[in-house]
């Protein structure tokens, strides 16, 4: 069966399949409603049927499922959490770049903040400015006072304790009572092994008397030969008397000690010196490490680690003679062939008699190179560490890049030494230095010790030399222990209450705390 529809859509025929008999045939009256029209109609109605179902589906899944559908879907405003995060985001990115209000109140605690978000009803930019100042405000404080400290820990490592200055006041007062407090050292007998030069010298050049006696003891009971050890001390006037008294009460045979003030030395005279006057005696000088160090500073364009350095820097003790005596061991020891050259903030942990073994190949100085470590405070220095290399004199004469070494614990082949221009060159760059106002360097005698030993230098094992234990309060301990000399450079001493507890008994095992002297002094109880 077949339907056949006429072209006027007026008449339907109804046939047989075979299409020779029409079974029916059946007119359509007359509609007003024009068949395209119903057509579209249908067409339309076929494609919103589908959308109005979706439509209906997702607002029930909307009441469904918490309307987590229906406002991304639908174009709602969204008023979840992470719309309000995304919000108070912008807010804070505006607030960041803007000035905190100077008529805006700051809470000084977080229970306050919140009082105050209660009673004014801040708005969310409001509250964004109020942390930002309160934060601004916090980090200016701490800022301050990490400024402050380390201002602090400045003057209390270039101040004398009470202890030392007692123990040294009372060896003075025995040196003028007591015979045995001025006996002679070394005794007549022993004085030809001041320049024999089969025994081992060292030279320690100091006016702590407690530091001193540590270095010496410790020397001396690392020793496996402490009856070939000769020690020359050497100190200034105001202290040679109560140095020699320690010694002379305190002996430590079979080693030999020797106490001598730089009054003693005929040969170091203002006439030989000339430049080392200046250091001590010019105004600008004395005033640059004497004065007030924060005072023309502008704090705010520098951080604590670069001031800390700057105040390291600008210790009393580098226009100290003392200081600067090691440039002159030659002239002071003529008769000497080799020596070790020790700090006084340095404790002695194994036998030294191998140094004397050590081939320097021709050099002068055997020294630690300190630009083998990736520790910035102490052995990853390079020239560029102590120089203004924006200075035209330093830019043409130094390499930014080449290795720093280390004083503190040195070989010095004092006959290669004589045959060099060492003490000149020191000298006249002493002498640049001081008519540049200090631009080519700050800190001390290390920088001219750098030009003046250049090329003359032989490096010797780390082992031999640990640096950095007044720096650093987190030194690996067993690192401590295996090292031949440890060094305490830096403001953290251990004679001083600022020294790090965890590496002070390192030192303070030579210490004699049954002698009278330190016993009533209270040596670091004060």
């Amino acid at each position: 069966m077949q339907l056949h529809f006429s072209p006027s859509m007026r008449s339907i025929t109804i046939s047989s399949n075979n299409g020779f008999i029409d079974l029916m045939k059946i007119k359509v009256a007359a509609c007003h409603i024009s068949y395209r029209t119903v057509f579209h109609t249908i067409l339309i109605l076929a494609f919103l049927l589908p959308f109005v179902f979706i439509l209906t589906a997702v607002v029930t899944l909307e009441d469904c499922l918490g309307r987590r559908l229906g406002p991304k879907f639908l174009g709602r405003v969204d008023d979840s959490p992470q719309r309000l995060v995304r919000d108070f985001y912008k807010i804070l990115n505006e607030v960041k770049t803007g000035e905190v209000p100077p008529d805006l109140k700051l809470p000084d605690s977080f229970d306050q903040l919140v009082s105050d978000m209660k009673n004014n009803h801040y708005d969310a930019k409001t509250f964004a400015f109020v942390v930002k100042g309160m934060m601004d405000k916090f980090e200016r404080e701490i800022r301050e006072s990490k400024f402050a400290e380390l201002m602090n820990k400045h003057f209390a490592a270039s101040s004398i304790p009470k202890g030392i200055h007692c123990l040294s006041l009372r060896l003075t007062d025995e040196y003028s009572s007591n015979a045995l407090a001025r006996r002679q050292l070394p005794p007549p007998e022993l004085l030809p092994t001041l320049s024999d030069n089969s025994y081992h010298h060292f030279i320690l050049s100091t006016d702590n008397i407690l530091a001193a006696s540590v270095v010496v003891t410790s020397t001396v009971q690392s020793s496996l030969k402490p009856e070939k050890i000769v020690f020359h001390v050497i100190t200034d006037k105001k202290t040679y008397a109560g140095m020699h008294s320690w010694f002379a009460l305190n002996p430590v045979s079979p080693a030999i000690v020797e106490v001598r003030g730089i009054h003693q030395f005929d040969w170091l005279t203002r006439e030989n010196v000339p430049v080392l006057e200046a250091v001590e005696n010019q105004n600008g000088i004395r005033n640059y490490y004497h004065g007030n160090h924060i005072l023309g500073a502008n704090l705010s364009d520098t951080n604590p680690l670069k001031f800390a350095s700057k105040l390291q820097a600008r210790s009393p003790k580098y226009i100290s003679l003392l200081n600067h005596l090691r440039i002159y061991i030659p002239e002071l020891f003529p008769n000497l062939d080799k020596v070790v050259f020790l700090d006084d903030d340095v404790v002695v942990q194994r036998d030294l008699s191998p140094l004397w073994e050590i081939d320097l190949n021709g050099k002068v100085n055997g020294a630690v190179e300190t630009c083998r470590g990736e520790d910035g405070w102490v052995m990853s220095k390079h020239l560029k560490n102590y120089f203004n290399f924006s200075h035209p004199l330093i830019a043409n004469h130094l390499d930014p890049d080449e290795c720093a070494w280390a004083y503190g614990m040195n070989v010095f082949d004092l006959r290669a030494w004589r045959a060099t221009n060492i003490r000149e060159t020191y000298h006249s760059w002493l002498k640049e230095n001081l008519q540049s106002n200090l631009t080519m360097w700050k800190l001390g005698t290390l920088p001219p010790a750098l030009i003046a030993f250049k090329g003359h230098v032989h490096p010797i094992d780390p082992s031999w030399h640990m640096l950095g234990l007044g720096y650093q309060n987190k030194t690996n301990v067993e690192n401590v222990k295996m090292a031949a000399v440890i060094h305490y450079n830096g403001q953290s001493k251990p004679w001083l209450q600022i020294g790090f507890e965890n590496l002070r008994p390192f030192w303070t095992k030579y210490v004699n705390y049954s002698n009278d002297f330190v016993r009533n002094c209270h040596i670091l109880d004060s």
